[in-house]
């Protein structure tokens, strides 16, 4: 098993404009997956590890398997499947609703015991997985750790809402080997100012790989090692080659739903839900099969861009994006700019 990423969540997706998509796969494990599947070959195995209700959707088990996402870490729970509304506003906000009640003992279903899962899964060569800011997960990533995991790769999944202190701020960014906040979610844990100094804050807290994420603005990576500070930023690719959007939600009927730019098919972005997910199962294949920081990047971006473009998960079949995921790199490399070497 090369890779195992955890957590399901069945989305309930409500648009500006008022329609919606059901039954779609979220939590971040199906986004993740999606995003590192995309550049493994068929014979790397990625695993998808979450507790599941006898009213999981069909539709949402087949996307998985023909996807070639490895779900014997899929299990069956007594409790109902996790489903939530996500309501999107036209300025980007998400907020998420719950349709269940919600407490304590759900949270086995998000994060499933190493020792209930196949043991493949308990001996993945890497592994990624959602955090709360607070570290109530650093317990939890230091086991994946103890597995003797090549790369751990934590990414937070909100905002910390209250002070976290200093030593709580080192357990959990030196937890894993990646450490992915999305800007907002640095700024709460180090406090404001520019990119590269949320980077090198976090950095001094110990984290080894530092990826902030920036939404439409791209990403800064920096690999914190004790021979280099190597930095590159990464634009999004539908800031570059996407059509000129108006708020999310709003189309024009004179608006073609593609664009084709050197062979590229680029649709309009539908979507942002799960996308920094899939940025991060990306990077983490890159990382990976490469410890290239520049290819990482670029593999995160492109299967962010593919997430942009639907309601939901990608349709099949996979081999589809696998040969654009390829075209759309030619157009990406060439923007990214290296920063800083010290």
């Amino acid at each position: 098993m090369e890779m195992v990423t955890f957590t399901i969540i069945v989305d309930d997706i409500v648009y500006p404009d008022g329609h919606s998509a059901m039954a779609c796969l979220g939590g971040g494990g199906p986004q993740t997956a999606f995003g590192a599947k995309l550049w493994f070959s068929d014979n790397e195995r990625v695993g998808l590890a979450a507790g599941i209700g006898a009213d999981f959707p069909e539709s949402c088990r087949t996307w998985l398997e023909e996807t070639g996402i490895d779900t014997h870490g899929l299990l069956q729970w007594p409790l109902s499947t996790l489903r939530a509304w996500q309501i999107l506003e036209g300025d980007g906000r998400r907020t998420q609703v719950w349709r269940m009640a919600v407490g304590d003992e759900v949270w086995g279903m998000l994060r499933p015991e190493m020792s209930a899962l196949p043991l493949p899964y308990q001996k993945a060569k890497v592994y990624h997985a959602g955090v709360h800011p607070s570290g109530r997960d650093v317990d939890f990533i230091r086991g994946l750790r103890d597995t003797g995991a090549e790369i751990v790769s934590i990414e937070v999944y909100t905002h910390a809402e209250d002070i976290v202190s200093r030593t709580e701020l080192q357990d959990l960014v030196s937890s894993g080997h990646i450490f992915s906040p999305n800007e907002r979610e640095a700024v709460s844990l180090v406090g404001p100012g520019p990119p590269l100094e949320l980077i090198e804050r976090l950095s001094e807290l110990g984290a080894e790989v530092v990826v902030l994420r920036r939404g439409p603005l791209g990403c800064i990576k920096c690999v914190n090692r004790s021979d280099t500070k190597e930095t590159w930023e990464v634009p999004a690719f539908h800031t570059l080659f996407g059509h000129q959007e108006k708020a999310h939600g709003e189309t024009s009927a004179k608006e073609e739903p593609t664009l084709r730019i050197k062979g590229v098919n680029v649709k309009k972005i539908l979507d942002p839900t799960g996308c920094g997910n899939t940025f991060c199962g990306g990077f983490l294949a890159g990382w990976y099969k490469t410890h290239d920081l520049l290819t990482a990047a670029l593999w995160g971006s492109i299967a962010a861009s593919f997430m942009l473009e639907y309601e939901g998960v990608p349709p099949l079949p996979m081999s589809q994006w696998k040969a654009e995921a390829q075209l759309r790199l030619e157009l990406l490399h060439p923007h990214a700019m290296k920063l800083r070497f010290a």
